[in-house]
């Protein structure tokens, strides 16, 4: 195999395997709600991975610039998880993880009030669809949202959010450094909250703390690393649709394991939402058109 094209196969490797344990981090963390609760959980995810990712930091400039890009993106991401994590406390794994998607679509309308770039009838269209999708994923028979999943939406907002920031921030500096500095901000905030605001998790069992350590190793600091080298050997269209199918491996972890029962009104919400993550996230080319 040529090193190129063994590079570009183990790139959509990687890809894959992040999207696929994000995808099982659903479930992960669903069972772990039982008994920790969602900022013990995320300060002690955020706060590891900060500290997984430090040495790779040291010798490298560590500016002002560096540490309010790293703070304010990490308030931004402390945002989404929290809100993500409050969200999945009432509702099921995968219409936690098929909300929390709508980032994808939510994105280009952030640009185009941050950067005055005015999104293209494609993501119109897939906006419309995700609207769709959404009231047969979320509305129940009395014709509304439930907190679970309104939480989840806006953690979908706050992700969208956090991209556009990054983008920004990202201009002429580490992104490791960044990241480091946005994970150890996101387990600070956390921590500050939890010790304020909710109990000790004293009745957590060893099973809890191993699938946080999972969280933290394996879904915060692991996938990043293979998400970044995927990246670096996938074109950014292929990239996005790989990464994308976190939602569907979600939804598939939580129907196999029983915490999600598939209706048909739920089916076509899923299918609604994922075309809509496709059509804004690979425009033409999804449609099959000739560039």
């Amino acid at each position: 195999m040529a090193p190129n094209k063994k590079m570009t196969t183990l790139g959509r490797i990687a890809l894959f395997a992040a999207a696929l344990k994000w995808g099982i981090s659903f479930v992960v963390l669903k069972n772990i709600l039982d008994n920790i609760s969602p900022l013990y959980i995320l300060a002690i995810r955020f706060s590891g991975a900060a500290l997984i990712l430090l040495p790779a930091c040291i010798g490298r400039k560590i500016d002002k610039a560096h540490i309010g890009g790293g703070m304010i993106m990490g308030a931004a991401l402390f945002l989404a998880y929290a809100s993500q994590t409050y969200g999945l406390n009432y509702t099921t794994p995968g219409k936690n993880a098929f909300l929390t998607a709508i980032y994808c679509i939510i994105v280009p309308f952030l640009y185009w009030i941050y950067m005055k770039k005015r999104p293209d009838r494609f993501n119109a269209i897939a906006a419309l669809i995700c609207f769709i999708g959404i009231g047969f994923i979320s509305i129940d028979g009395d014709m509304r949202i439930g907190l679970g999943d309104s939480l989840t939406i806006l953690g979908g907002l706050f992700f969208a959010v956090h991209i556009v920031i990054t983008a920004k921030v990202v201009e002429g500096r580490s992104p490791g450094v960044l990241a480091m500095l946005q994970f150890a901000t996101v387990g600070f905030i956390s921590a500050a909250g939890a010790f304020l605001f909710e109990p000790f998790p004293v009745t957590a069992t060893t099973q809890d703390w191993l699938s946080i350590l999972f969280l933290t190793v394996v879904c915060t600091a692991g996938c990043l690393s293979f998400q970044a080298f995927g990246q670096k050997y996938t074109p950014p269209s292929q990239a996005s649709i790989i990464l994308t199918l976190e939602s569907v491996l979600g939804a598939l972890t939580s129907v196999l394991l029983m915490y999600e029962v598939l209706s048909l009104r739920l089916l076509i919400g899923f299918a609604l939402t994922f075309a809509a993550v496709m059509i804004s996230e690979t425009k033409p080319g999804f449609l099959g058109k000739k560039r």
